[in-house]
């Protein structure tokens, strides 16, 4: 949730940096993940200023130029070349000066630097509104108010806004801070706290009167649990045109886009107070009169993306006397009822929705919008009416609106406010201190819960409507904390804990290959387990029917259980090179899950990822770039740590490699690795090459469980190492010459090696030259020469009659 500073100051006259407050805000539960700086110019027009034009003559080597001197403030005037049809002496003009930064439209900056422009001197630039950002129009400079000051900073005359953007993580039992008024409403009492009083200053709807009673829109709820309040009012001779600059700023500063004066204020209000509103054009609602209910399954509804939808059964509707479908309550607009430029009658709609109802529609049409958001959580039911009168008061002032009806309120059942009795014994034993029951008091009353009786046990309060979430004596007690500060609780310095032992030999296993792993430059990720239903549409090898859904999803993003560590992990590696971070390596041991025909399954798998560098830059040594060699080596290094040395590789049959190579041992499956596919990596904007391994996780384990270890004495007697350069078809792997050697000297062969592989144009078409080494060790006594010819000789006749290796 973003929450611009400035406009908190309208309810707050706070003299504090953002950053100060940004600090409190967190310690009160409103956790400030981010504070981004928003200027409503980008550049905010710094080393722009007023100019005044002196002389304007005829360039001399160009008929479209002109050569002016302009007074910039300074002690003597500059001269700037200017191409504008308009430039003249005795303007007044603003003036980018040498050094000044000007961004275009999208956002890319240039310099102004001095220069000859067709041989005369130019030294700033006389700029058109566009080139500023304050318009799109190109067909001339901006010619400014004779008034002006010369050497004046255009931002002081443009009225340039800087404004502070908290990114907020709000919790979801928080539906009372969904609001600026809300965070400015938490704020004050945490400066309470601190001995700071300031006014909270809401917004007056004291001029609020209707000007006339001639067109009434009539309003008919059919199901007053569906929804528990409707309140509407018609607004007449409305004219739909440009927000004012001050409301454009706000929603900016929040990343919400202008559209028109009427659907810039109800965002605005909703934004400010927390209450979602939607305004209708009232000449498009027939028979006069708004009937909330819902419609036949499958009904048809076209939405304001444009969307053909089916209605459920269950939807909240707004309907027009003729069952004409108007909008989703509480979620979307439609298509054909909301405000345009042509648009003069406004019926305004304010209410309270069930949560339960809209939150089961947001999800069913996959629709997350500002209003849905608030609705769902919960919002203040008596907040309702006071916003409609806050928004037509803004319509009347800056759409020209009169109030043509009363308030049509549809409030059959009136919500009392919640009451608890707090214990201040409960308080104490909750909290593990006891806070003075003065200051108990003074923060329930900077949180507007009113104190209805006091006794010596406790107090009875009443708590205000807009607390959805304070129903109990705990939730009263967690607010006393949270305003208290629980940096401001006292921590004993005795620790007492419990500990177990873990004797599971699987969960040993698993500790150390991480360990080794770790050892290996490795740093372990544990990703979410629900992810995107559209992952499954990027490999043949997941299917959309195995996915298990959420019965009640979060987000589409979490919508159903990952059948893949792949993508969770390729997200955590393009989040960190996002961020400058290039040269990645992790691994993660988790699950996937699967939904069969004969039931739900869930597989352990270790996956491996890894790009960019091996090493950093370095004067002593080269950089060194991870490659599938190295990912090899690793994997290779699990399995021989693990006690699994005796495997068989073939080509990777799953598409979400490039190129890869599967081990296997018999017909069981270890692990696929190799280089992700670039069809994939595009999926998540990644450019470099990444290496992905996946571990059949419970297939390891079944292999590597009580493994004996041999032991013995170091050899007395040397070993002898000699080499073979191999000529080889190209499709021989060296996987095949190692199994080969093996198989030829199963006593005497200790190590074989590759230590060069060479091709080129001295060598046969479709061949590769493999250089080979062959370590010979008898741990009883000393080769001689004899017996290594023999073996070296033997070695030889098994690549040629298997391989058809020969000689270099």
């Amino acid at each position: 949730m973003k929450i611009s500073y400035n406009w908190l100051q309208q309810f707050l006259q706070l003299d504090w940096n953002p950053e100060k407050t940004g600090e409190l805000l967190t310690d009160l539960g409103l956790e400030v993940e981010g504070i981004e700086t928003i200027e409503s110019i980008k550049g905010s027009l710094k080393g722009v200023v007023i100019g005044e034009v002196l002389t304007c003559v005829k360039h001399p080597n160009a008929d479209k130029l002109k050569v002016t001197t302009v007074n910039i403030g300074g002690e003597t005037p500059v001269q700037i070349v200017c191409g504008a049809p308009n430039v003249d002496a005795g303007q007044k003009v603003p003036v980018a000066t040498i050094g000044t930064m000007l961004y275009d439209e999208k956002g890319e900056g240039f310099k102004i630097k001095k220069g000859k422009i067709r041989g005369e001197e130019s030294h700033g630039m006389i700029c058109a509104e566009d080139e500023l950002g304050l318009g799109s129009s190109h067909d001339g400079i901006m010619i400014l108010d004779e008034s002006l000051v010369p050497g004046t900073p255009a931002a002081e005359v443009f009225n340039i806004e800087t404004d502070y953007v908290f990114e907020i993580g709000l919790t979801p039992n928080r539906a009372d801070a969904m609001s600026h008024f809300g965070v400015a409403r938490d704020l004050r009492a945490g400066l309470l706290q601190q001995n700071i009083n300031l006014e909270l200053i809401s917004p007056s709807v004291s001029d609020f009167h209707v000007d006339e009673r001639r067109l009434k829109t009539d309003i008919e709820v059919l199901d007053k649990d569906l929804t528990p309040r409707y309140c509407g009012i018609t607004i007449t001779d409305v004219e739909v045109k440009d927000s004012p600059e001050w409301i454009q700023n706000r929603l900016k500063a929040i990343g919400i886009a202008p559209k028109n004066n009427v659907v810039d204020i109800t965002n605005y209000v909703l934004h400010e107070l927390g209450q979602p509103l939607h305004a209708f054009d009232g000449g498009k609602i027939k028979g006069g009169k708004v009937v909330v209910k819902t419609l036949p399954e499958g009904t048809k509804f076209v939405t304001l993306d444009e969307v053909e939808r089916e209605l459920s059964s269950e939807d909240i509707m707004i309907c027009d006397a003729e069952d004409n479908p108007l909008c989703i309550g509480g979620v979307f607009g439609g298509l054909k009822s909301g405000v345009t430029e042509s648009t003069t009658t406004v019926f305004l709609e304010s209410a309270y929705f069930n949560p339960v109802s809209i939150r089961k529609t947001a999800k069913r049409h996959g629709l997350n919008t500002d209003a849905s958001f608030r609705f769902e959580r919960g919002i203040d039911i008596n907040l309702t009416k006071y916003a409609l009168k806050r928004a037509a008061l803004l319509i009347e002032e800056y759409a020209g609106g009169k109030m043509s009806s009363d308030i049509m309120d549809f409030y059959p059942e009136k919500t009392e406010d919640f009451e608890v009795f707090l214990s201040f014994d409960s308080v104490y034993k909750l909290i593990g201190q006891e806070i003075p029951k003065e200051t108990i008091k003074n923060i329930l009353a900077s949180l507007e819960i009113k104190i209805n009786s006091v006794t010596e046990a406790g107090l009875g309060l009443v708590i205000p409507s807009y607390r959805v979430d304070v129903q109990r004596e705990a939730d009263v007690i967690e607010e006393i904390l949270r305003v208290y500060g629980y940096n401001n609780i006292e921590f004993s310095h005795k620790l007492n804990t419990s500990i177990s032992f873990d004797n599971d030999v699987f969960v040993k296993i698993e500790n150390v290959v991480g360990d080794q792993l770790v050892g290996l430059g490795f740093n372990e990720t544990m990703a979410n387990s629900l992810t995107k239903p559209e992952y499954t549409q990027l490999s043949e090898t997941l299917k959309e029917e195995f996915n298990v859904e959420m019965l009640n999803p979060l987000s589409n993003d979490l919508k159903v259980m990952r059948q893949s560590l792949l993508f969770s992990g390729l997200e955590s590696v393009a989040y960190n090179i996002n961020r400058k971070n290039s040269s990645l390596q992790f691994f993660e041991f988790g699950k996937t899950y699967h939904k069969y025909e004969s039931g739900y399954q869930e597989d352990k798998h270790l996956t491996l990822f890894v790009s960019g560098n091996r090493t950093k830059d370095s004067w002593k040594v080269p950089t060194q770039t991870s490659d599938f060699f190295y990912l090899k080596g690793v994997v290779e290094a699990v399995l021989t740590r693990l006690g699994i040395t005796k495997f068989k590789s073939a080509p990777v049959k799953s598409d979400v490699f490039a190129e890869g190579i599967s081990l296997s041992l018999g017909k069981t499956k270890l692990v696929d690795f190799g280089v992700v596919t670039r069809k994939v990596l595009k999926e998540f904007s990644i450019k470099q090459e990444v290496l992905f391994a996946d571990f059949n996780w419970e297939n390891i384990l079944s292999l590597s469980g009580n493994k004996k270890i041999k032991v013995a004495d170091l050899p007395k007697f040397p070993a002898v190492k000699r080499d073979l350069a191999l000529l080889v078809d190209n499709t021989v792997a060296f996987k095949e010459i190692y199994n080969l050697a093996f198989q030829s000297e199963r006593k005497l062969l200790k190590e074989v090696d590759l230590f060069d592989v060479y091709q080129g144009d001295k060598l046969p078409e479709g061949k590769k030259s493999y250089a080979v080494s062959f370590v010979l060790q008898d741990e009883g006594k000393t080769l001689n020469d004899k017996q290594i010819d023999k073996i070296m000789q033997k070695l030889q006749q098994t690549f040629e009659k298997n391989v058809g290796a020969e000689l270099r």
